[in-house]
C-alpha cells in the first residue's frame, strides 16, 4: 500500500517519519479560502479535503496509478474562546496581535483530516484545548519576532519556544503540532478498514 501526504508542513511530515511510515509528499494547490464566520470545526474539515481532492485531481492529470493508494490531508486552525480563527500571521504585528489575543487564555485548536482511499472519502476533525499563561509585552514583541510563528496557525509553535508559556493541554497533542495521528488511526480503521500499524516500519 502506497501513502501520500497532501501537506508541505514539516511537522507533520516528521510526526508520520516517526511513526515509521513511508510515504510521499505530493503538495496541494487547493483554495484554502472560506467564509468568515464559519464553525472553525467546518473549516478544518472542508479546507482538509479540499486539499486530498486537489492532490487526487492532480496526480490523476499525471496519469498515476491510485490502486492501493491513501491519500492524507490536514488543516489545523486555531480559535480564540469566542470564535476568531486564527491562520498564518502576515507579519511580525500580526503575530502580535493574535499572540496578545491568545495572552493569559483558553484557545481552541482544532484539525481536519480527510482520507482518500478506493474510491471513497472520509473526513474527521479534532479540538484540542490549550491554557495559555499571561505573556508580557516584551515577550510577546521578542516571540513575534524570533521567526518561529512565521508560517504557524496562531503564531506560535507549542513543540518550540512557546511551550514556556503552555500551562497545559486538554486534548491531543499531535493535533496542536498539525496531524492527530490517534484520530487518523481511527479514521483508517473505522472507514477503509486499513489498521495503520501493519504498514510502520
Amino acid at each position: 500500500m502506497k501513502f501520500i501526504l497532501a501537506s508541505k508542513s514539516p511537522r507533520r511530515k516528521e510526526i508520520l517519519s516517526n511513526l515509521g511510515l513511508d510515504f510521499e509528499i505530493v503538495t496541494s494547490e487547493a483554495d484554502e479560502s472560506y467564509e468568515k464566520g464559519s464553525d472553525p470545526r467546518d473549516v478544518v474539515m472542508l479546507l482538509s479535503a479540499k486539499k486530498a481532492a486537489a492532490v487526487k485531481e492532480h496526480l490523476m492529470l499525471e496519469g498515476r496509478d491510485l490502486t492501493d493508494t491513501v491519500i492524507i490531508a490536514a488543516d489545523t486552525v486555531v480559535a480564540t474562546s469566542y470564535g476568531e480563527i486564527l491562520g498564518k500571521p502576515k507579519d511580525i504585528e500580526d503575530a502580535e496581535r493574535m499572540l496578545t489575543l491568545l495572552s493569559g487564555s483558553v484557545h481552541s485548536v482544532l484539525s481536519g483530516i480527510t482520507v482518500i482511499y478506493d474510491g471513497g472519502s472520509a473526513s474527521a476533525s479534532e479540538e484540542t484545548f490549550v491554557h495559555f499563561s499571561k505573556m508580557t509585552d516584551r515577550e510577546i514583541k521578542w516571540y513575534a519576532s524570533s521567526g518561529e510563528p512565521d508560517d504557524k496557525a496562531g503564531a506560535y509553535a507549542i513543540q518550540g519556544y512557546a511551550s514556556m508559556w503552555v500551562e497545559k493541554i486538554d486534548g491531543c497533542y499531535f493535533n496542536v503540532v498539525g496531524l492527530p495521528v490517534n484520530a487518523l488511526r481511527r479514521l483508517l480503521a473505522r472507514v477503509f478498514k486499513i489498521d495503520l500499524s501493519n504498514y510502520l516500519r
